[in-house]
């Protein structure tokens, strides 16, 4: 914790964790696919990272991209892969499901919470598209979840920093709301004054230079976007610190 903050990154990869002790983080998600918001890790993922840095280690479950609403097998393999990131060190999980008129899934979230135990527990952005999002943080509160991370329904946490507060206000600190998307040098310690929140997530991330060269045009693409074939980008611990720097020094002005 730096001055009563806490600031979680999200990461996809092994130099990511241990960017993020680099930069003074105190926690990691751990995702794979960050193209699509993020998807569950693989086995391997979890264990190396987890060996990797001694951070606070949270698992995001969720089996695919796209809206939130899952059918019953997929429910089925969220279950296991929260059970299993338990056994493979993980301290938490991140989780989150809706029902197909916007709201939370409240009865499938609960099978998922009680098999998380005694893993922390997250609620993630599905909480950006509910229908009534300070109604549903009081649903994350009757769930026993400790912590949901949002951008306020907005396309950043900065442009939604005001929905935050009273996403807050309504919860009156029995749920820990912690603003993310967009995080930066530039919005970080107005998000926490005007959000009132006091736990940040972001993903710092630089792009590397390419190690091999473009696919000439009407070659092999591995997608749908040709160009991503030849980019990367991978967590800046630079980034992370100036980040935290701007939030921690800025918060008081």
């Amino acid at each position: 914790m730096v001055g009563g903050l806490r600031f979680e990154i999200c990461i996809d990869s092994i130099a990511g964790a241990i960017a993020a002790r680099q930069g003074g983080a105190q926690r990691v998600e751990l995702c794979s696919a960050l193209s699509v918001g993020g998807t569950t890790p693989s086995a391997a993922m979890i264990r190396h990272s987890r060996a990797a840095c001694d951070l606070g280690l949270h698992v995001l479950i969720r089996p695919r991209g796209g809206d939130f609403v899952f059918d019953t097998l997929e429910w089925q393999v969220m279950e296991t892969d929260v059970e299993l990131a338990g056994e493979w060190g993980a301290d938490g999980v991140v989780i989150g499901g809706l029902r197909a008129d916007g709201s939370i899934d409240t009865d499938r979230c609960a099978r998922l919470i009680e098999r998380a135990r005694p893993m922390t527990v997250t609620f993630h952005r599905a909480i950006d598209v509910c229908a009534e999002a300070e109604s549903a943080v009081k649903d994350l509160v009757d769930l026993g979840v400790e912590r949901v991370l949002t951008s306020g329904q907005a396309s950043t946490a900065h442009a939604g920093r005001h929905l935050i507060r009273r996403m807050v206000d309504a919860t009156d600190g029995r749920l820990i709301v912690m603003a993310g998307a967009g995080v930066d040098e530039q919005n970080a310690a107005e998000l926490i004054r005007d959000g009132g929140v006091h736990e940040l997530h972001f993903s710092a991330r630089r792009r590397l230079a390419p190690v091999v060269s473009p696919t000439p045009a009407g070659g092999a693409q591995m997608g749908s976007d040709a160009s991503a074939d030849t980019v990367r980008e991978e967590t800046d611990p630079d980034r992370i610190r100036a980040i935290i720097d701007a939030a921690t020094v800025g918060r008081g002005r």
